[in-house]
């Protein structure tokens, strides 16, 4: 039995006389489970897979068409051989800092193909179904191949690791917390290293994994190494003769690995931090800790969960939420396993702390904000690269324990009971399709490319509305439809704001996007002053837009009237209205 985080490979013992399998027979056991994720996947996007090109987060839309666009980005940078970390297709002329922001560039550039030949709302679907597939399917196989011999407790384990309701929530736009399946491979290499004594081979293997996942996600990159430091410490506590051991291998991967992620990731972070539109931290984040109740509560995208579940403990990521039934599971399993397993000891110890820091600066309780301190009270808000750290996603943490807990339960006690038990916890987590919405098509003017005739080399597109967090996620999609072709002012997406921090949208809202907001709040148009006619003239002149464009349909009437206050009349090209400054 394993019972050790050496992680050696488990695999049970062949007979001596059985010919060996076939390639094929090896691999079919994984091709199914994969198959059985990848279902599992489909079920998740459900709602996007009737119609892929008109359907759009009920839940997050405009993270949805953020990612979107970032596939367009991708697809842009690979076409033009352009710099990925920075673009000025949005927030024209001084651009978005990509690598600041969630860029997901480990994913956006491989797919830049796909998203050329399919577009970026079935590469999205594409994306998603696959991020969740893949992130179950690599944990299912470095749990069978290290740590039990069980495929069904690998397959249940990787499951959760993959469709976990704080991973599914997530799904609701936001595809860059789903596409973990580098992380089951770093964690194994961390719990590894050195153990056999190729510390070159671990380190460099580790360090070009850990650049990997730096494209992908970076947060949860740093959230792996809190929880990678911690199992590492406990496991030395709990094996000091090992510890000692392996130390000196362990210590020279770890080196070798700072060194290749050091060599690869240092001009990235350097433009992250230094480049252009950085910032270093965002204030407004660190206070968004978890919720202890959240632990018990089923999250909505589930078989238990509903909408009501919410509302249960206010307005948050419902990053835990695996409901009562599998709390009190992971409890018994950490029990019943802690004298029998080194790795679910580990593990129980793990998700303790990662618990606890996931808590934040501030505790929060039934979805009130307490006045006692958290674990985090101390830490400083504009700390840099920790100052960028959601609190709350410190439950990631847990759900790796968890996983782990899953899989040695189920292969170590014995007895259907412990697996009809655990069976039983997982089955209301089973997730349900997430919200998907009919989405208006980006006009036709955008779409056949006829804006082409309006728009100089170098010059901008002006939306009307211009693309922001709140009203302005159609004109985000206007972009991502054309491949990112044009260039837009303003824009959704983190930057820094005038003291540097960072905040959404650009540094200072303009007089235009200021008219704008007025007139949808209101459904009528403000009367516009000579003093903000000559703003917004002074604005578009400084983005250097050829043209306005206002989609043409009566929702749109009231900007179509503040428009011609500025402008003068509109005139008509297909389905818009369109301005020439």
């Amino acid at each position: 039995m394993v019972n050790s985080l050496t992680l050696a490979p488990a695999q049970p013992a062949a007979p001596v006389a059985a010919p060996a399998p076939s390639r094929w027979r090896r691999a079919r056991p994984h091709l199914v489970v994969a198959g059985v994720y990848i279902g599992l996947g489909l079920l998740v996007m459900a709602g996007y897979v009737v119609d892929p090109g008109g359907r759009i987060s009920g839940h997050l839309a405009g993270d949805n068409t953020w990612f979107q666009w970032l596939l367009s980005h991708g697809a842009y940078s690979v076409r033009h051989l352009s710099n990925p970390l920075f673009s000025t297709q949005q927030n024209a002329p001084e651009g978005v800092n990509m690598i600041a922001n969630t860029s997901v560039l480990g994913v956006t550039l491989p797919m830049a193909p796909v998203t050329m030949l399919l577009g970026p709302r079935v590469a999205y679907l594409i994306w998603m179904v696959g991020a969740a597939a893949g992130t179950a399917f690599s944990a299912y196989w470095v749990l069978q191949r290290y740590l039990v011999r069980s495929r069904v407790a690998a397959f249940a384990a990787g499951a959760f690791a993959g469709f976990a309701p704080g991973i599914i929530h997530h799904a609701n736009g936001q595809p860059n917390f789903v596409s973990n399946f580098a992380l089951p491979l770093i964690v194994a290499r961390i719990a590894r290293l050195g153990v056999d004594g190729r510390w070159r081979r671990d380190g460099l293997i580790l360090g070009a994994l850990v650049t990997y996942q730096l494209f992908i996600n970076e947060e949860l990159l740093l959230i792996t190494a809190v929880g990678g430091l911690v199992l590492t410490a406990v496991h030395a506590a709990m094996r000091p003769a090992e510890a000692r051991r392996r130390a000196g291998a362990f210590l020279r991967a770890l080196g070798l690995t700072a060194v290749v992620a050091g060599v690869l990731c240092a001009y990235p972070i350097w433009f992250q931090f230094h480049g252009p539109q950085s910032f270093s931290s965002m204030p407004y984040f660190t206070d968004w800790g978890e919720d202890p109740l959240a632990y018990l509560t089923f999250a909505r995208d589930t078989l238990a969960g509903t909408p009501a579940s919410e509302a249960t403990v206010g307005r948050s990521e419902q990053n835990s939420y695996w409901g009562w039934p599998l709390t009190l599971v992971a409890v018994l399993l950490a029990v019943m396993l802690w004298k029998r397993s080194v790795p679910a000891r580990v593990a129980a110890v793990t998700a303790v702390v990662g618990g606890v820091l996931s808590l934040g600066p501030v505790l929060r309780l039934g979805g009130l904000v307490t006045d006692t301190p958290g674990p985090l009270a101390s830490m400083p808000e504009g700390l840099p690269v920790l100052g960028l750290l959601m609190p709350s996603r410190l439950t990631f943490v847990v759900i790796g324990a968890i996983v782990v807990l899953i899989a040695v339960g189920w292969d170590r006690l014995r007895g259907p009971a412990w697996r009809v038990l655990i069976a039983g916890a997982l089955l209301p987590l089973v997730p349900t399709p997430v919200p998907a919405i009919a989405d208006a098509p980006p006009p036709v003017f955008i779409t056949s490319g006829t804006w082409r005739h309006y728009v100089a080399p170098g010059h901008t597109l002006v939306p009307v509305p211009l693309p922001d967090s709140s009203r302005g996620r159609d004109a985000l999609s206007w972009g991502a439809a054309a491949r990112n072709e044009f260039a837009m002012p303003e824009g959704y997406f983190l930057g820094p704001s005038v003291e540097g921090v960072g905040r959404m949208g650009p540094a200072r809202g303009s007089t235009l996007s200021r008219l704008v907001s007025e007139t949808t709040k209101t459904g009528t148009a403000p009367l516009v002053t000579a003093a903000d006619q000559q703003a917004v003239r002074a604005e578009v002149t400084r983005w250097q837009g050829d043209v306005l464009v206002l989609r043409a349909d009566a929702g749109h009437e009231p900007l179509r009237a503040l428009v011609e206050q500025i402008f003068g009349p509109g005139r008509p090209d297909q389905d818009v209205w369109v301005w020439t400054p």
